[in-house]
């Protein structure tokens, strides 16, 4: 049985990819910071799926945390995926980085860069282990169009995901072995986007579930290390040739993946 790791599990994009891998028999160690909304998330899955769901509730800025999570993910016997979506947007609303908090940049880097690279550190023994069913494991790292494009607010959390976009490179270099994935889920109906600008109409935007299964076609084609959008991961699929069909497209309101 195939066991994943997903962080930010509880709401948004992150229970999405979860019940997609749910769904596709998948066992999951599931993390966010709210226990009782990972415990709920867990135990729909766990009654929808009937696989193993393992909600272990905590933040990843923390390396305990972090610790219990690969735990959890030997004892389910191994480990093939790890799944960095956990995030923070570092002020809520945005601001402009004249006025950002740098307390609030400080914990973004903490959880969106220093945290992902700390669990791929606590990991890596179990992804650089191959079994006989799936061979080495894979690493998704979710990204953001603000690491590649200069929006207005966008440019602390933007910041973090640059950061996360080149650790993921190197570590595909530095890791051969593995496939690495830093994907770009585009703008969605959530409430993170939400918070980042609550003047938005966010309507027109499409929800996590529809998004999560043109991330999952990297996992199930073994899609080689490299940056990816939903947008062109759906185009592949032939699930649309433009912005309003394709899950995922990045309209007009642009930053947060989840």
């Amino acid at each position: 049985m195939s066991v994943a790791i997903v962080t930010g599990a509880s709401r948004g994009l992150g229970r999405a990819l979860a019940g997609e891998l749910a769904a596709r028999g998948w066992d999951l160690v599931l993390s966010a910071r709210g226990a009782a909304a990972l415990e709920e998330t867990a135990a729909g899955l766990g009654r929808a799926a009937g696989g193993k769901v393992v909600a272990v509730a905590g933040d990843v800025s923390s390396a305990a945390h972090r610790a219990g999570l690969v735990a959890t993910a030997r004892e389910l016997g191994g480990l093939d995926l790890l799944v960095n979506n956990a995030g923070v947007l570092g002020a809520e609303p945005l601001v402009p980085l004249a006025e950002h908090p740098l307390g609030g940049l400080r914990a973004a880097f903490e959880v969106n860069v220093v945290g992902p690279l700390g669990l791929v550190q606590e990991a890596l023994p179990l992804l650089r282990t191959t079994r006989a069913d799936m061979g080495a494991g894979a690493v998704l790292n979710i990204s953001s169009d603000a690491a590649v494009e200069a929006y207005a607010t966008w440019g602390a959390y933007g910041a973090t995901k640059a950061a996360g976009d080149l650790i993921s490179a190197v570590l595909a270099v530095e890791e051969p072995g593995l496939r690495v994935w830093w994907a770009d889920p585009g703008s969605m109906r959530t409430r993170m986007m939400a918070a980042a600008e609550p003047g938005e109409d966010l309507a027109g935007l499409p929800a996590p579930e529809e998004v999560a299964p043109a991330l999952l076609r990297l996992v199930e084609r073994a899609l080689p290390s490299g940056r990816y959008t939903a947008r062109e991961l759906a185009a592949q699929a032939g699930w649309g040739a433009d912005a309003g069909a394709v899950p995922g497209a990045v309209g007009a309101v642009s930053g947060a993946g989840r």
